[in-house]
């Protein structure tokens, strides 16, 4: 499954979103990070077919048994945030 990858200069996390391209709130969380200078990689689900569908819908699973959108993983599950709750990310990046 192809992740894209937005570059920023802040590079101290590993910061994973899963999220549909058609989710307002998934635009929000990735201007937020940009807005940050956040680097970080994303994956529009909803856009995936076939086995990448299979496999993006199996590791959001893992984190978020709901797969509710954005699901935000940060340092490979060490934190995981449902939704777009701005202060929470800001807080988990610093």
């Amino acid at each position: 499954m192809k992740c894209e990858t937005v570059p920023g200069k802040k590079t101290t996390h590993h910061v994973k979103l899963y999220t549909l391209s058609t989710c307002g709130w998934c635009k929000k969380t990735k201007e937020l990070l940009k807005s940050l200078d956040v680097a970080y990689e994303y994956v529009d689900v909803d856009t995936l077919t076939g086995n990448d569908y299979t496999e993006a819908n199996e590791e959001v699973k893992k984190y978020n048994p709901y797969r509710t959108y954005p699901t935000i993983v940060i340092d490979h599950g060490k934190h995981v945030i449902l939704g777009f709750k701005d202060k929470e990310i800001m807080e988990k990046l610093r």
